[in-house]
């Protein structure tokens, strides 16, 4: 099968195979996996989403450093392929979505049948393939830690990436007033088309002047939910702009600079602050990434969401997607799709 292998960290915007400086290795003749229980489903990859951890594992800068090789990818959408004795789930042909510490970044993948989840009908795959990671994130930051209410404000920074953007539609869809913040004019005018109720053009306009300018049009006292993927100068900035009693959801650092959070104003504001680290529900609960993605895929189907796929790229051209989402150059999602294959029927 096809796959795409990391043979040393390093940068992975360089084309693989191409020198010996290249992190990334694309392997056409990487062997098919085995299913390796009677539970265990093998899938056809359809789609498969970049997230901005997948760029930092790359380089070597994840909190989780995989020994090496390794092939990269979390979350994925596809077609079962086949199925062990004893699944009872699914069936070859069914459309299902996860995610993974590693390994969707090739044609296929092997999970246990409670991990996966069924795709429904009338959902694109592709879409369903962006939706876990991304979105599961947002679910669970919004909806399970600060419990997001309807007119309450949620600031959103970095709010055309692709959390940011699940971010902004998932507070939407709880009722609140969302005000996104974003650079350049192009994602702002994305963002109005989403119906936010105010958006910041970091490249012309100042985040604290516009923010307290539409707060008070709106008679709004302050944020009450700060939704943070980008840390750094930003995330400074916009703590002037908190209500007392507000949550911070610290979801990233996109732009490379860890932010402080002074304790002293917290304890004075009675500020709330959610470290979110999506990924170690999986460990210790389990239950809540299950319950989340099923509510999103329920709100995928019925158009309460949509997934904005930015950028499209072939596993070959993987270095590609990378540079896109280095560059910043995404509104939503950038995925890596597979061409649809023949599916073999066969069993354990």
């Amino acid at each position: 099968m096809e796959a795409l292998l990391v043979r040393k960290l390093g940068d992975p915007t360089l084309p693989p195979n191409a020198s010996e400086n290249s992190s990334l290795d694309l392997s056409t003749s990487h062997p098919i996996p085995n299913l390796e229980s009677p539970t265990s489903v093998r899938v056809r990859i359809k789609a498969t989403s970049l997230n901005f951890a997948n760029y930092l594992q790359v380089l070597g800068k994840y909190q989780e450093k995989p020994p090496l090789p390794f092939i990269p990818g979390s979350d994925f959408s596809g077609v079962v392929e086949a199925v062990g004795l004893n699944v009872t789930k699914f069936k070859i042909g069914d459309h299902v979505c996860s995610f993974v510490a590693l390994g969707s970044f090739a044609q296929f993948i092997v999970a246990d049948e409670s991990d996966l989840f069924q795709v429904p009908d009338g959902c694109d795959l592709v879409a369903a393939g962006a939706l876990p990671v991304a979105y599961g994130t947002s679910h669970v930051a919004l909806v399970h830690r600060a419990q997001l209410r309807p007119k309450q404000v949620l600031l959103v920074l970095g709010a055309a990436g692709g959390v940011g953007l699940s971010a902004v539609q998932i507070g939407k869809a709880c009722g609140a007033t969302v005000i996104a913040v974003a650079r350049g004019n192009e994602k702002v005018q994305f963002l109005k088309s989403l119906g936010v109720d105010h958006a910041v053009d970091l490249s012309s306009a100042n985040v604290i002047e516009s923010v307290k300018g539409f707060l008070k049009s709106r008679k709004l006292k302050g944020v009450d939910v700060l939704y943070d993927p980008v840390g750094g100068k930003l995330t400074k900035d916009s703590l002037k702009l908190l209500n007392w009693g507000a949550q911070i959801l610290v979801i990233g650092f996109a732009s490379g600079e860890v932010p402080v959070i002074p304790a002293n104003i917290a304890l004075v504001k009675n500020w709330t602050i959610h470290g979110l680290y999506w990924g170690s529900y999986k460990i210790h609960q389990p239950n809540v990434l299950g319950d989340s993605l099923k509510e999103l895929l329920s709100w995928l189907s019925k158009g309460l969401i949509t997934v904005n796929i930015s950028h499209t790229f072939s596993l070959a051209e993987a270095h590609l997607a990378f540079t896109a989402l280095k560059d910043r150059r995404a509104i939503g999602k950038v995925m890596i799709t597979f061409d649809d294959g023949k599916i073999v029927k066969s069993k354990l």
